[in-house]
């Protein structure tokens, strides 16, 4: 059974790899914003679904960030994976790899699902969001990509 993450959890750390070459990490995306950070999960950049949701990320960022969040995505993909996925949608928020699943696994994104009837282990579509103290401030797990940004932003009182 994986554990996920409750509000009042202190936040993992992390430092992962990114589109574009850098590393990127929980304490410094924390240090430049004021109401916390926007971890999000995905199973596997350039499918729909996954698109969908990095495109509303991408669409309400300047909001967002007006707010005082940033945003970051993880999944288990490569990073020239990522640079290609990021490029041709025009993401302006950082994508990180997290192939060996260690920071999917400890923020309990990362476990055993169901589709189509057959059980199998993988990316848990999941959102964290971490507040500058490095606690979760929110946390929700089994998200639809559809709509989900929109619902984020009315839990986090960010108006469009």
């Amino acid at each position: 059974m994986t554990t996920r993450l409750e509000p009042g959890d202190k936040a993992p750390d992390f430092d992962l790899p990114t589109a574009g070459g850098d590393t990127i990490s929980l304490s410094g995306l924390r240090a430049g914003a004021s109401r916390g950070v926007i971890v999000y999960f995905y199973p596997a950049a350039a499918t729909p679904g996954c698109t969908k949701e990095a495109c509303d990320f991408r669409d309400s960022l300047a909001s967002l960030q007006s707010a005082g969040y940033a945003v970051v995505g993880i999944s288990p993909d490569k990073v020239a994976k990522l640079e290609k996925f990021a490029a041709a949608e025009s993401l302006t928020f950082p994508l990180a790899s997290d192939a060996e699943h260690t920071t999917l696994e400890a923020y309990g994104a990362w476990g055993e699902k169901k589709n189509y009837g057959k059980t199998y282990v993988g990316v848990i579509r999941s959102t964290v969001v971490v507040a500058p103290d490095g606690t979760v401030s929110f946390a929700q797990y089994n998200v639809r990509a559809t709509g989900h940004v929109a619902r984020l932003r009315t839990a986090l009182g960010v108006d469009e």
